[in-house]
């Protein structure tokens, strides 16, 4: 695919494992028990949502940063799954095994994120895409002329 083609979210790599990490997690809430399931189930499943939603947005998004800050909100998100896992863990609620896979599945994920947001900052950068340097000065360092001007 050359550069110039567009590229849907569904294509990022990121998005894909996301993906695949989402529906893991869904699995697993399937199987937790009946009092977990107000409790446990919604937050662990809206996480795990939030991340692949995050990424589908971010990506819609116009400027390098605001793709990057939906990117962060993911990586938030992940580090939410990552504490419910432990917990289900911790509860017995999951097999040591799974809740290892899990794990992988989600240190994949972080580093792709990760990746994603470095690449775009990178971009950003090579674009020349910078902020103006503002230059402030305190009343006192202005001429008499702009201090009058303030009052």
């Amino acid at each position: 695919m050359n550069e110039k083609t567009y590229r849907g979210f569904e294509e990022l790599d990121v998005w894909r494992e996301a993906r695949k990490l989402r529906q893991t997690i869904y699995a697993l809430t399937k199987t937790l028990p009946a009092n977990e399931k107000y409790v446990l189930v919604p937050p662990l499943r809206r996480a795990a949502l939030s991340v692949t939603n995050n990424i589908a947005e971010g990506h819609g998004r116009f400027h390098y940063q605001e793709n990057a800050q939906f990117l962060r909100l993911a990586r938030g998100s992940l580090e939410e799954v990552l504490d419910d896992v432990m917990l289900c863990e911790d509860e017995q609620y999951a097999a040591p095994e799974l809740a290892g896979q899990l794990r992988v599945q989600i240190t994949c994920v972080e580093r792709l994120l990760n990746g994603y947001i470095r690449y775009l900052l990178n971009q950003k950068g090579a674009a020349g895409v910078r902020e103006a340097r503002a230059e402030y000065a305190v009343e006192s360092q202005l001429p008499t002329t702009d201090r009058q001007s303030l009052q």
